[in-house]
Order: C-alpha cells, then structure tokens, then sequence
C-alpha cells in the first residue's frame, strides 16, 4: 500500500520546508471528510488501522536522498538529511467509526510534520476501501482505459502531468498507469508522486496546497491570507515554485488581492474549483490590467478534469494564455468501480504550542468544496461577501465575466473609428509607372 515516503505528492515536502522555516514552532490538525458519506464496516476499521500501523516502518532510503537532493534545487540537502530520521506514529492518528458508521480521523503534530500524513493516510483509505468491498481491477481494462485518453493528448498537443496519488485505487493500478504514462504519453510532463517519478525517471511536479493559505487566513486574517501566502512562499523559494494556487478564498478575492508584483514574478496560476471558462476570461483580464501580456503565463487547470474536458479548456485558452492540466482520479482510478470522494484538510491551527487554536475554513468557487463551521465561516464580513463572486447574483456574474471581453471588443472599435476619422483609409492608387 505504503512503500516508501516519497510515495506521496511533492508539495507535501515543500509545503513543509516552508513551515521549517517560517512557521518551526506551528501546531496543526488534519481532519479526514468523506464528502459521499460512505457507511464503513468494522472490517474496513481494522485493517485501516493495521495499514497506518504499518507505516511507522517507512524512513527514507539513502538512494531516495540522493536522488530528491539532486532533482529538487530548490530544497536544501539539510530537508532531506532532517526527513531520513522522521517517521510515521500511527499513535497520532486517531480513527473511529461513529454510530452512521461514518469515518473520523484527525492527526495532530508540528505544522512541519503534520503535513505529511495527509496524502498517504487518503492514498489507504481509498485502498483499504477497495480491498474490503472486494474490488478487483482488470489490469488489462485498466490499460485500455488509457489508451485513448494518452492518444487525444499526442494527438492534440495536451501537456498534463499525473496528480493522482490520494485517490488511487491501489498502488499496484497507480503503478501500471505510470508506467504506461511513461512510455506512451508524449506530453505528459511529470506526476506530482516523487516515489513513481525516481522509478520512472520523471519529473516530479508541484507547488503548494491550500493548507499554506489556509494557515494564512487563521492566523493573519482571511483578507490578507492570499497576499500574505504568496509573498511567504516567495521568501521561501525566492521564485521558484512560480504556480498560484487561486480559489482557497474564492477566486474574486485572489484577484483582488494578487499585486502587479506577484502577478510578474508567479509564472501562472493552478485553477481547482469554479468554471474554467469563465476563470480564463477573468485571469487575463487581470493581466491585461497589469500591463502584462498573458501568453506569457500558464493556467494548471485541476478541477476533477477528464481528457475531453481538457481538450474543451485548451482550445478555449489557444493564442489567448498557455495552459497545462494535472489530471488524477481520472487517470489512477478510472477502473469500473466508483471512486472514493474523500479528503483531508487543515482544520486548525496555533502559531506555538502555547496560543490556542484558531479554525481554518477553506471557501471555495464550489460549494461542496467548503470547508469550515458556519460559525467561522461567517466571519467573512458582509463587505467581503458583497465583493465575492460566488455570492453574486447570476445577472451581476454575467456582467462580470462578459465585461473583460467587451471592453476588448469596444476598444477596438473606437480605436479604429478614430484612426480612420482622422487618419482616413490608406489605399493605394492605379497609377501606371514610366512605360518603357
């Protein structure tokens, strides 16, 4: 199930350099969510349990050091030496089934290392799942499954990478899906699992989560939690990991956030939630407000994409903006059976062991993303709400995502009119040269 600790995501790692060494002293909880409400046996219970026990075995080999070492520049040996001596402890995770016969889990630790259980403790429950429920992939349908999907992106140029470790359906189908990635997929740029990237020998993708804007919000105010996040994350990496992560806040409070600055220096934004369509359209208005031409940057669109989808999106965003694609449960659990809809948010923090805690919420451009009390929730203030695109009403949306493209339109017009106004029409007259 759990093999080895970089059989998990890459932001997890620099996610928790950040907090080395910004946040050393910070305390968080992630908390499990299955948004479907699955009932769970006692069978399921126990050997969830038995899975996580296992994990306390894992430690970083002196192979995997060297390799992220010389494959992530941008995080220093001294992480990786510091990693080879942390280890899992089961003992953190708490796991219960309630009277519904619903999960709960949380894990409790050091901002740091808290972060690292979140993608492994989803990658088993998903697998335990599957095992006791008796599901049994063909791995021949699994690979004929990708076939077309890899095929429409050679044919039609579709950069994505793989991002889908913490909805698998096993190890074993993320495994064969990698590996057949690797030899057919001539655009596919890396997966976000640094264990399958050294085994493959791709490129292991990522930047940050919404746990790091998450943490912002709480601790520094919702309103300056995406200025705050980003410029944390440029002290950190000095423009490296140049990918925005939008919609924590909704996406009308990123752009009204984000700066002239950050809009040069990020080289684009991942999209997660929301309409993709109408995100575009928004985003390069925003560019073009700043001066900056934005078919210099790149939209990462990761909404739950299938291939087709992804197509619809590039086609929508050619000659326009570059886009690329990070597609997971599509691609690591497209086996006939239903995927497991879970996930595993911040839902508090404390600066220090001796501050209490403060919740996290997490309000997305899709309502079922919403994470959080609605006490907390609350706390947006009334003016915040009237600013925020998803509490609009569907006229004033409209106008918002119709108003960037329009103005386009009329000042071409009136450009056009004056220069022919005063300018007139150039043409070229039939006058015949010296005849010789």
């Amino acid at each position: 199930m759990i093999y080895s600790i970089l059989d998990t995501d890459l932001y997890k790692f620099t996610t928790s350099y950040a907090y080395i060494k910004l946040f050393p002293n910070a305390q968080g909880t992630f908390t499990f969510t299955d948004r479907d409400h699955t009932v769970y046996s006692d069978r399921f219970l126990a050997e969830l349990k038995d899975a996580i026990d296992n994990m306390q075995r894992i430690a970083l080999t002196g192979d995997e050091l060297e390799y992220m070492t010389q494959s992530c520049r941008f995080l220093p040996r001294v992480y990786w030496e510091w990693l080879s001596s942390f280890r899992f402890q089961p003992e953190k995770v708490k796991i219960s089934l309630d009277e519904e016969r619903h999960l709960h889990m949380e894990v409790t630790d050091y901002m740091y290392k808290v972060t690292l259980y979140e993608v492994p403790l989803l990658a088993l429950v998903s697998e335990v799942k599957n095992q006791v429920s008796g599901n049994v992939p063909d791995p021949a349908e699994v690979t004929a499954r990708l076939i077309d999907k890899v095929a429409l992106s050679n044919r039609h140029h579709l950069s994505f990478s793989e991002f889908g470790t913490r909805r698998r359906f096993s190890f074993e189908v993320h495994d064969t899906v990698i590996g057949y990635l690797k030899q057919h997929a001539q655009y596919c740029t890396g997966t976000s699992n640094c264990y399958f990237a050294m085994k493959y020998g791709m490129r292991p993708m990522g930047t940050h989560p919404h746990e790091w804007f998450m943490f912002h919000g709480a601790q520094f105010g919702y309103k300056h939690a995406n200025y705050m996040a980003l410029e944390n994350w440029v002290n950190v990496y000095d423009g490296d990991l140049g990918t925005a992560l939008s919609d924590t806040y909704t996406t009308d409070a990123f752009l009204s956030n984000l700066s002239r600055k950050q809009a040069k220096l990020f080289d684009g934004v991942r999209c997660d939630s929301g309409n993709e369509f109408e995100f575009t359209d928004r985003l390069i208005a925003r560019y073009q407000e700043f001066g900056i031409d934005p078919t210099t940057k790149t939209i990462i669109f990761s909404n739950a994409l299938d291939f087709p989808k992804a197509l619809d999106i590039q086609r929508f965003c050619e000659g326009r903006i570059r886009c690329a694609f990070g597609i997971g449960t599509n691609l690591t659990n497209d086996t006939g059976f239903k995927p497991a809809n879970i996930v595993m948010k911040l839902t508090r923090c404390r600066m220090t062991p001796h501050q209490e805690w403060r919740e996290c919420v997490k309000l997305s451009d899709d309502e079922g993303k919403h994470l959080g009390s609605s006490e907390e929730v609350k706390e947006l203030s009334e003016e915040d709400k009237k600013k925020a695109f998803p509490f609009q009403n569907p006229w004033k949306k409209l106008a918002i995502v119709l108003g960037g493209p329009g103005f386009n339109y009329l000042f071409a017009i009136i450009v056009f009119t004056l220069m022919f106004a005063f300018l007139g029409k150039f043409s070229f007259p039939p006058v015949v040269g010296e005849v010789v």
